[in-house]
C-alpha cells in the first residue's frame, strides 16, 4: 500500500530536537542550574496565590533559553521535584493552543504552534525508560498524556506541523516503551493501553482535521508491528477497528442493514465530525496497521525487531533463549485476540454479530467463538465463558429488520487468579456454559450482506493462513503451495518460517524451544476456522465463489476435521460450532468434505461425557451444533446412491488408512455410518432439544428409506461391511459415566458388521431398530421429560404411518409400549399431577389411536386387545378392573370413577370410539372425506319419493343422554314396501351422524334371497286318472255263506214267493216299482252332485283354511325400541339418586329451533381439522401481492412446487367436498347437485392453467384425510375484480346446494329446505374479494359453532433462502382467513390474534442437489420444538410431502394441547346433544308416551 513512499523511521533516529544544550556540559551543571531555574516557574504554577499571575517570562528568547533547561530537566532521575515542574509548566504551556492563560508567557501565546512542537520533542526525554522509579515515571507519563488528549481534541488552531510533530511525539514514545521485550512489572507494561489508546485517539482526530500524509501511516504501520507482543496493541487495535466499522457499515449498506453497535466508550473514540469518505480511508488503512496478525503465531517473526535483537546479544556475545522472554509466551492470546477481532469485523459485516455488555469480563487464555443464537456468528469476547442470558429472542425473521449488530467491550486483564481458575479441573469449566440448555433462533445474515468472495478479498489471506497455523500436511504437500495470490511475498516468507515450527521440526530451531509452546496456538487457529466456516455459510442463494477460495476452505476443514494423531479438540470443535448450515448452501464440491465430517460426529456425538471438548465449548452446544450437521448429510446417501466421488482428499475419500486409495467409495456405502451415529447420538443424548432432533431426524430417514423401496431403487451397499469395520475405530462407544441409566443394548460401534447390515440396510430393519430404541427409552429416561415425551410420541405416531411390512411382534411392542407409558403417568403421584403431565398422557392416547387406525389386525391378538381395552378402562375410570396385586374383578359398577382428569378421560373416550366404530371402518364407502354418513333428513326426504313424506315424519327419541335417533317409519322405495318390516335410523352420538336402513326378518339370508311375497305356498292340483279304477258290486256276505248247506232252521222261515197271493203280489209290485222310482232318482242325484263336483274350483275357497296376510303397516319405531329392550318401564323411570334422565326420551320436534340446534350438532365436526395455507415467493419480492401473483401461471413457479403440491394431498371441489375445505363457510356440507353441474364445473376448473391457484379454496382444495384428523391445503391468489367478485358470488350461490347443515351461513332459498326461510338475502360484492379470505356477514341471531383454538399453519416456497427476512407474514395472515376466528360465539381466548412471532411457518428452500432445506419458524413456549421437521434440516423430494404434513399436525396437535379452551370433537357434540336433550324434552306420562307409539308421527297425540 506503501510501497513507493518513504518511512520516516530514520529521520526519528536522527532526530535531535530532544536533545538540550546542557548535555555538553558536565551532568552536576546540568541539573544545578535545571533544579535553580525550574523551581520557581514550578512553584509558580502549583501556588494557588500565584496560580493567576503573569509569568516572569516574557521575550522570545527568555523562553527558549528556559526550555533548554526544561529539555534537559526532563532526563533528569526522578527523585526530586526537578522532573515533576518540568513537566507541570510543559503540560501547562501546551494549553496555548486551547486557550492560552495568564501564567503563559506571551511569545507562547503568539506563536503556540512553534512552541507545542519544540515542547512535544522535549517531551519524549519523559518517557525514557529509567531504573527503580516506575511509580513516579507512570504518573508523569499519565499527566502528558491526558494533556495531549486534551490537546488533540480541544484544539482548533493547530497547524499540520503541529498535527505532524504530535504523531511522530506519539510514535516514538510508544517505540520507546513498547518496542522492547517487556519486563515483567515494568512501565511499559502499565502504560501501554493508555500510549495506544491515545495514540489511536488522537490519530483519528489527526485523520479528520489533518489527514496525515502516506509516509507517516507506512511509518506507523512499521512501528506497530514491532508493539505486537503487547496484548495492550491487538486489543486496542480490535477496539478501534470494531468502531470505525460500525460508522462504516452504517452509511455503506443503509438504514435496512442491521446496525453495528460498539460499547459508547469505544464509539467516542471516532470523532462525530469525521465524513463518511475520511472514515472509509481511515478504516482500511487502520485494518492494515497491525500488519500480517497470522505473525502472532510465531514468535520468530515477532522476535526479529532491532529491539530484540539488541538484546538477544548479551555482555559476552553469547545469544540468549528466546523462551526466556515472558511476552512471547503471550503470543498465543495474542494471536487469539487479533483472530477475535478479525472475526468481529466478518460478523459486522455478515450482520449477525450480539452485544452483550459486561463491566468486568476476563478474557480466557483461548476459547471458542460460536455461532451466536445456536448458530450465529460470535462477538468479539468468548460468549461461553459467560452466563447465558435467559431471555429468548423469539423475533421472526421477518420482523428483525434493524436487527442490532453488537460487540462486546472487554477489559484484557489475565491475572493469575484467573488463570488457575482456568485450568483447574473441575466439570464447570469457564470456556463453557454448563447452564445454557436452551436453544436461541438462529439470526441470519443480512439480506444485502456483503459476497462471500468480496469479504474474503479483505480477510480471506489472513484467515486462509491462521486457520493453517502449525499444520503439517500430509503426503509432503507444502502448506505455501497453497498460498493466495493476495499475500505478499514477505509475508510468505514469514509464514514459511512459521510453518516450519510444526511439532516436528520446532526442535531443530535452537532459538525455539517446542515445549514452551504446547498447542498454545490452538484458540487463534480455532477462531480463524469458525470464522471461514460462517463467511461461506453466509453464501447467498445463486452466488458463485471463486474456486480458490473453495479449495482452500476445503484445505482448511480438512485439517481441521482430523481425528488421528493431529487431532486438535478446539479446531473441530470450532468448525463444528460454526458450520451446522454449510451443507445447506449448495457450495460447489462441498461433498467432497462429507466423510471428514461423519468422522467428525462419529468422534463428538456417541460420546457421553465429551470430556476432551469440555475445556473449550459447552458440550450441548457443539452436541447440537453436530446434530445439525448430520441432519443435512442423512438424505446424501439415498440421494446420491451409488455416485462415486471422483476426487480424492490426500489420496482417499474415507479418511481410513486401510482403504487402499485408488478405491473409489459411494455415498451409498457411507449410510450405515451415518445411521450408526444417529443411533449412538440417540443413546447418548440427554438435553432435550438436541434429543427431539434427533428424533426427527430418526422419522426422515426411516420414512425417506420406505418410499425409496417403495419405488423400487433400492441399491445394493456392496463393501458397506468394510466400511463399517474400518470406521467402528473411530466411534467412541457408549458411556454411562454420567449418571444415566445404562442402555441395554449394545453400542452399535461394538456390534459387528453384519448386524448393523441387517439391521440398518433396510427400510424394516431401521423402522424396528427405531421402534425398539424409542420405545426403551420412552419408559426409561424419558418418561419425566415433557418436550422429550412429546416428540417420541410423535415419531412413533410416524412410525405407525410407515408402510414397510415388520414382524406384528415389533408393532405390539409399540402399542405395549405407549400403554405401559400411560399406566406409568396415571400412577404417578397426586402431587406431581399437572396439566403438563396430562398433557403427555392425551398426547399418549392419540399415539394409540394412531398406530390402531393404522394397524386395526394388531387387535386381532387377544393379549394386546386386552392390553388397550385395559389401558381405555384406566383412562375412562382411574383404575383397572384387575390388576397384578389384586385377583378379584372389580367391575364397572362397583368401582368410583376417579379418572386422572377430565381431559384424560376424554382421550380415552375418544380412543375407545376409535376402536369401536373406526377400526377396519376407515374409509367409508363414502370416502375418508367424511368419516358420518352424509344422509340427513333433508336427503332422505329428497330420495323419497313419498309426497306426504317432511320432517314431522321423523321420531326422535334419546338413548342414555348420549345418542339421538331419528326414526323415520315409512319405507323409501317399493323395494322396502314389498318386504319386511323396515325403519331408517339417523343416529346421531358424539362420534358423528350415521344413517342405518333396518328390516326386521325371520327367515335367513338364503330364503330371503328368492323369496318375492309373503304368500302360503299353493295346494297341490288333484289327479284323478292316477291309478287302475275298479267297478265292484257290495255284497251283503261273502261268498262263502253261498256255500254253507241249509239247515232246518235255515228253512224255518219261507221265501217270499211262496207266501205271495195276488193282493201281496199287487203291493209288491207296487212297492218293486216305488224302489226303482226311488233309485232312479238317487242315482240322478248323484250323477247331478258328481257333475257339479267336477264343475266346481279346487280347492274350495268356502271350506279351505287359509294363512292370514302379511302385515303391511308397521309401528317399526316402537318394535325397533322394545326388541332393544327400551320400551320397559324401567327405561323410562328416572334413574334414583341421579341428575340423569332415564334411558330412553323422547324429544319434541315440533318446538321452534329445534333443526336448527340438530343442524348446528350436525356442523360440529367429528375429527379434528387444520389448514394449511401454502405461498410461493420468488427471489427478491418482498410484497404480497407479488407473492400471491407467483401462483397464477405455471411458468412463474418451479415444477417440483407442483410435485410438493400433490404430494400433500388430493384435489377436491369444494362445491362437492364434505369435509374441512379451508372456510367454514364451505365445510362440512352434503352435496346435492346433480352430476351434470359437477362435470361442467371440471371441465372448467381443467380448462385453467394447471399451476396451484385452482387450489386457492374458491373452486378447488388439496385435501388429505385419515381416521384421526383432516387437513385441507390452500394456495392463496390475489384479490379479484369487482365484477369477477360479484359473478363469482352469485355462480356460488347458485350452485352452493351443500350448505343446508349451516345455521346463520347464506344460501340459495330452494335449497334450505326453509329452516332459516329469513336468510335470503344476496351477498354484497365486497364480501367475496379474496377466495381466501371470505369473510361472509352472519345474520343476526345466527351462530356457528365453536371449533376451538385456530390450528393453522402457514408453508412457504422461498427460491432464495435469504428471502425469508423479507416474507411479508403479517400482511399474508389477512390471506389465512378460515372463518373461525370471526365466530362471535368464540371465547375471547380464541378471539385473540396469534401473535406474529408464534405464528407457525414451515418454509422450503429447493438446493441445486434436488434437496430440501427447511426452516421452522414460530415455535414458542412449552410446546416448542415439534418433529419430523425441525429447523435446518435437509430432506429429499420422496418423503418432503410425508414429512411436512406430518409436521402441520404434530404443530396443530401441540396447539390443541396447550390450549385451555379446545375440548375434542366428541367432547363438544356430547354438550350439545345434552344441551338438545334439556331444550327439546318430551314431557310425558309413561301412559302418553306409549300411545304415542301407536299413533302415526305427527299426529297429536288423543290423552287416554
Amino acid at each position: 500500500m506503501y510501497s513507493e513512499w518513504r518511512s520516516l523511521h530514520l529521520m526519528l533516529q536522527n532526530e535531535q530536537g530532544h536533545t538540550s544544550v546542557l548535555h555538553s556540559y558536565p551532568e552536576s551543571v546540568g541539573r544545578d542550574v535545571a533544579n535553580a531555574v525550574v523551581r520557581p516557574l514550578g512553584q509558580a504554577l502549583n501556588t494557588p496565590s500565584a496560580a493567576g499571575n503573569e509569568s516572569i517570562l516574557k521575550s522570545d528568547k527568555e523562553v527558549k533559553w528556559t526550555m533548554e533547561v526544561i529539555c534537559y530537566g526532563l532526563t533528569l532521575p526522578l527523585d526530586g521535584e526537578t522532573v515533576k515542574y518540568c513537566v507541570d509548566v510543559y503540560t501547562d504551556w501546551i494549553m496555548a493552543l486551547v486557550s492560552p492563560k495568564d501564567s503563559i508567557p506571551q511569545p507562547v501565546i503568539k506563536e503556540p504552534n512553534l512552541y507545542v512542537q519544540i515542547i512535544l520533542k522535549h517531551l519524549q526525554n519523559l518517557f525514557a525508560p529509567r531504573q527503580d522509579q516506575g511509580p513516579n515515571q507512570i504518573r508523569l507519563c499519565m499527566q502528558v498524556l491526558r494533556s495531549v488528549q486534551k490537546l488533540a481534541r480541544e484544539s482548533s488552531i493547530m497547524a499540520r506541523e503541529t498535527w505532524e510533530v504530535l504523531l511522530l511525539f506519539l510514535l516514538q514514545i510508544n517505540d520507546t516503551l513498547l518496542a522492547a521485550p517487556t519486563v515483567p512489572g515494568g512501565i511499559a507494561e502499565s502504560l501501554a493501553d493508555k500510549l495506544i489508546g491515545v495514540l489511536f485517539e488522537v490519530w483519528f482526530l489527526a485523520c479528520t482535521r489533518c489527514f496525515p500524509t502516506p509516509p507517516y501511516w507506512k511509518t506507523a504501520k512499521e512501528m506497530v508491528a514491532n508493539w505486537r507482543h503487547h496484548p495492550a496493541v491487538v486489543e486496542q487495535w480490535s477496539k478501534v477497528i470494531c468502531a470505525l466499522t460500525s460508522r462504516l457499515v452504517r452509511f455503506t449498506y443503509g438504514p435496512s442493514f442491521p446496525p453495528f453497535k460498539v460499547p459508547d466508550e469505544d464509539a467516542s473514540l471516532i470523532p462525530a465530525e469525521m465524513d463518511n469518505e475520511c472514515v472509509t480511508q481511515t478504516w482500511f488503512r487502520f485494518l492494515h496497521m497491525l500488519s500480517n496478525p497470522v505473525d502472532l503465531s510465531n514468535p520468530a517473526i515477532i522476535s526479529s525487531t532491532p529491539k530484540f535483537q539488541e538484546q538477544f546479544l548479551n555482555v559476552s556475545g553469547m545469544t540468549q533463549e528466546l523462551n526466556q522472554y515472558p511476552c512471547l509466551k503471550q503470543l498465543p492470546q495474542i494471536f487469539f485476540r487479533a483472530m477475535r477481532g478479525i472475526s468481529c469485523l466478518v460478523d459486522a459485516f455478515l450482520g449477525v454479530a450480539v452485544f452483550k455488555n459486561k463491566g468486568c469480563e476476563r478474557l480466557p487464555i483461548y476459547g471458542i467463538s460460536r455461532p451466536r443464537s445456536d448458530s450465529a456468528p460470535p462477538t468479539p469476547v468468548n460468549r461461553l465463558s459467560m452466563p447465558q442470558s435467559t431471555a429468548t429472542n423469539t423475533t421472526p425473521p421477518h420482523s428483525r429488520r434493524h436487527r442490532a449488530v453488537t460487540v462486546n467491550k472487554t477489559t484484557m486483564k489475565t491475572s493469575v487468579a484467573t488463570t488457575k481458575v482456568q485450568h483447574q479441573p473441575s466439570s464447570t469449566s469457564p470456556l463453557s456454559s454448563p447452564n445454557q440448555t436452551t436453544s436461541e433462533p438462529r439470526p441470519l445474515p443480512a439480506p444485502t450482506r456483503p459476497k462471500v468472495n468480496s469479504i474474503l478479498n479483505l480477510f480471506g489471506s489472513w484467515l486462509f493462513d491462521a486457520a493453517l497455523v502449525h499444520c503439517k500436511l500430509h503426503n509432503g504437500v507444502n502448506r505455501d503451495s497453497s498460498m493466495t495470490a493476495l499475500a505478499t511475498q514477505a509475508g510468505v516468507e514469514f509464514r514459511r518460517k512459521g510453518s516450519q515450527m510444526s511439532t516436528d521440526n520446532m526442535v531443530s530451531n535452537p532459538m525455539f524451544d517446542a515445549n514452551e509452546f504446547p498447542e498454545n496456538y490452538e484458540a487463534g487457529r480455532a477462531e480463524a476456522c469458525g470464522t471461514l466456516c460462517r463467511i461461506f455459510c453466509s453464501k447467498k442463494t445463486g452466488e458463485e465463489i471463486l474456486s480458490a477460495y473453495l479449495s482452500r476452505f476445503y484445505m482448511v476443514l480438512l485439517q481441521g476435521l482430523q481425528i488421528s494423531d493431529f487431532v486438535c479438540h478446539p479446531v473441530l470443535a470450532s468448525i463444528i460450532l460454526n458450520s451446522p448450515p454449510l451443507f445447506c448452501c449448495d457450495l460447489k464440491g462441498i461433498n467432497v468434505v462429507v466423510p471428514y465430517f461423519i468422522s467428525a460426529l462419529e468422534t463428538v456425538l456417541p460420546d457421553r461425557e465429551l470430556s476432551k471438548f469440555k475445556t473449550y465449548v459447552n458440550p450441548t452446544e457443539l452436541r447440537r451444533s453436530s446434530i445439525h450437521i448430520l441432519l443435512s448429510l442423512l438424505p446424501l446417501p439415498h440421494h446420491f446412491g451409488s455416485v462415486k466421488s471422483e476426487v480424492l482428499l490426500e489420496g482417499k475419500f474415507s479418511n481410513d488408512e486401510s482403504t487402499s486409495c485408488d478405491k473409489s467409495v459411494t455415498f451409498l456405502s457411507l449410510k450405515l455410518r451415518l445411521v450408526n451415529v444417529l443411533i449412538g447420538a440417540l443413546q447418548t443424548e440427554t438435553d432435550p432439544n438436541n434429543t427431539q432432533m434427533i428424533l426427527g431426524a430418526m422419522l426422515n430417514i426411516v420414512q425417506d428409506s420406505a418410499f425409496l423401496e417403495a419405488t423400487g431403487n433400492r441399491a445394493e451397499t456392496g463393501d458397506g461391511e468394510n466400511d463399517l469395520k474400518s470406521h467402528s475405530r473411530t466411534n467412541s462407544g457408549i458411556s454411562t459415566a454420567s449418571g444415566g441409566s445404562a442402555e441395554p443394548t449394545t453400542p452399535d460401534s461394538e456390534r459387528p458388521a453384519q448386524a448393523l447390515l441387517r439391521d440398518y440396510d433396510t427400510a424394516a430393519g431401521l423402522l424396528m431398530r427405531s421402534i425398539h430404541l424409542v420405545t426403551q427409552r420412552l419408559n426409561s429416561q424419558w418418561r419425566q421429560d415433557m418436550s422429550i415425551s412429546l416428540a417420541a410420541l410423535e415419531l412413533l405416531s410416524g412410525l405407525a404411518k410407515v408402510k414397510v411390512e415388520i414382524d406384528s411382534a415389533d408393532r405390539k411392542r409399540a402399542i405395549s409400549s405407549v400403554c405401559t407409558y400411560i399406566v406409568y403417568q396415571c400412577s404417578r403421584p397426586a402431587p406431581l399431577h399437572s396439566r403438563d403431565l396430562h398433557s403427555m398422557i392425551v398426547a399418549a392416547f392419540q399415539c394409540l389411536c394412531v398406530w390402531l387406525t393404522e394397524h386395526p389386525n394388531m387387535l386381532n391378538e387377544k393379549d394386546c386387545l386386552k392390553e388397550v381395552l385395559e389401558i381405555v378402562e384406566l383412562g375412562i375410570s382411574g383404575s383397572k378392573s384387575k390388576n397384578h396385586e389384586q385377583q378379584e374383578v372389580r367391575y364397572k359398577g362397583d368401582k368410583e370413577p376417579n379418572p386422572a382428569s377430565m381431559r384424560v378421560k376424554d382421550a380415552a373416550e375418544a380412543t375407545l370410539t376409535c376402536i369401536m366404530q373406526l377400526l377396519g371402518a376407515f374409509p367409508p364407502p363414502s370416502g375418508p372425506a367424511s368419516p358420518c354418513s352424509l344422509v340427513n333428513e333433508a336427503t332422505l326426504i329428497k330420495c323419497s319419493h313419498l309426497p306426504t313424506l317432511n320432517k314431522s315424519s321423523f321420531r326422535y327419541f334419546v338413548l342414555d343422554n348420549s345418542v339421538i335417533l331419528a326414526m323415520l317409519e315409512q319405507p323409501l322405495n317399493t323395494e322396502q314396501n314389498n318386504r319386511c318390516p323396515s325403519i331408517t335410523v339417523l343416529i346421531r352420538g358424539m362420534s358423528g351422524r350415521h344413517a342405518w336402513a333396518m328390516q326386521l326378518c325371520h327367515l335367513p339370508r338364503s330364503a330371503r334371497a328368492n323369496q318375492k311375497l309373503f304368500l302360503p305356498e299353493s295346494r297341490p292340483q288333484p289327479k284323478n286318472n292316477v291309478g287302475i279304477r275298479y267297478s265292484v258290486k257290495h255284497r251283503p256276505f261273502p261268498e262263502e255263506v253261498d256255500k254253507i248247506p241249509f239247515v232246518k232252521a235255515d228253512l224255518s222261515i219261507p221265501d217270499l214267493h211262496e207266501i205271495v197271493n195276488d193282493e201281496l203280489e199287487v203291493k209288491h209290485e207296487k212297492l218293486k216299482h216305488a224302489m226303482s222310482k226311488q233309485i232312479a232318482y238317487e242315482t240322478s242325484l248323484e250323477q247331478l252332485k258328481e257333475e257339479e263336483w267336477q264343475r266346481k274350483s279346487y280347492p274350495d275357497p268356502i271350506t279351505e283354511c287359509k294363512p292370514p296376510p302379511p302385515v303391511k303397516d308397521f309401528q317399526t319405531a316402537r318394535l325397533l325400541l322394545s326388541h332393544f329392550g327400551f320400551l320397559s318401564l324401567e327405561a323410562l323411570k328416572e334413574p334414583a339418586n341421579s341428575r340423569l334422565p332415564p334411558h330412553l326420551i323422547a324429544l319434541d320436534s315440533s318446538i321452534p329451533g329445534f333443526f336448527d340446534d340438530v343442524g348446528y350438532l350436525d356442523l360440529l365436526p367429528c375429527r379434528p381439522f387444520d389448514t394449511v395455507f401454502i405461498f410461493y415467493m420468488k427471489a427478491g419480492q418482498k410484497t404480497s401481492q407479488e407473492i400471491l401473483k407467483n401462483v397464477e401461471s405455471s411458468s412463474n413457479i418451479q415444477p417440483h412446487f407442483l410435485e410438493f403440491l400433490l404430494s400433500l394431498g388430493w384435489p377436491v371441489s369444494v362445491r362437492k367436498h364434505p369435509g374441512w375445505s379451508g372456510h367454514i363457510s364451505t365445510s362440512w356440507s352434503i352435496n346435492s347437485c346433480s352430476d351434470h353441474e359437477g362435470q361442467e364445473q371440471d371441465e372448467l376448473v381443467l380448462a385453467e392453467d394447471t399451476s396451484g391457484s385452482i387450489f386457492n379454496g374458491e373452486k378447488k382444495v388439496l385435501y388429505y384425510a385419515d381416521a384421526l384428523t383432516e387437513i385441507a391445503f390452500v394456495v392463496p391468489t390475489p384479490v379479484e375484480s369487482l365484477s369477477d367478485s360479484i359473478e363469482s358470488t352469485v355462480s356460488d350461490l347458485d350452485g352452493d346446494s351443500n350448505m343446508d347443515l349451516l345455521p346463520g351461513i347464506l344460501k340459495q332459498p330452494s335449497l334450505t329446505l326453509e329452516l332459516f326461510p329469513n336468510n335470503t338475502d344476496n351477498l354484497s360484492s365486497s364480501q367475496r374479494l379474496s377466495p381466501t379470505s371470505r369473510a361472509k356477514k352472519l345474520p343476526p341471531g345466527r351462530t356457528i359453532p365453536p371449533m376451538g383454538p385456530e390450528t393453522k399453519v402457514t408453508v412457504v416456497w422461498i427460491e432464495q433462502y435469504d428471502d425469508l427476512e423479507n416474507f411479508p407474514l403479517s400482511d399474508l395472515l389477512s390471506e389465512t382467513s378460515t372463518g373461525i376466528e370471526t365466530a362471535a360465539n368464540s371465547n375471547a381466548s380464541i378471539r385473540t390474534t396469534i401473535p406474529e412471532k408464534e405464528v407457525p411457518v414451515i418454509f422450503i428452500h429447493p438446493l441445486r442437489t434436488g434437496l430440501f432445506r427447511v426452516k421452522v419458524q414460530g415455535a414458542a413456549g412449552k410446546f416448542n420444538m415439534v418433529i419430523p421437521l425441525v429447523d435446518g434440516m435437509v430432506v429429499s423430494r420422496r418423503a418432503l410431502g410425508f414429512l411436512v404434513r406430518q409436521t402441520v399436525i404434530n404443530i396443530c396437535r401441540r396447539k390443541r394441547l396447550e390450549s385451555d379452551s379446545y375440548n375434542p370433537p366428541h367432547v363438544r357434540r356430547k354438550q350439545k346433544i345434552t344441551d338438545i336433550i334439556n331444550k327439546y324434552r318430551n314431557k310425558q306420562l309413561e301412559p302418553e308416551f306409549y300411545t304415542s307409539l301407536f299413533h302415526e308421527a305427527g299426529l297429536k297425540n288423543c290423552s287416554p
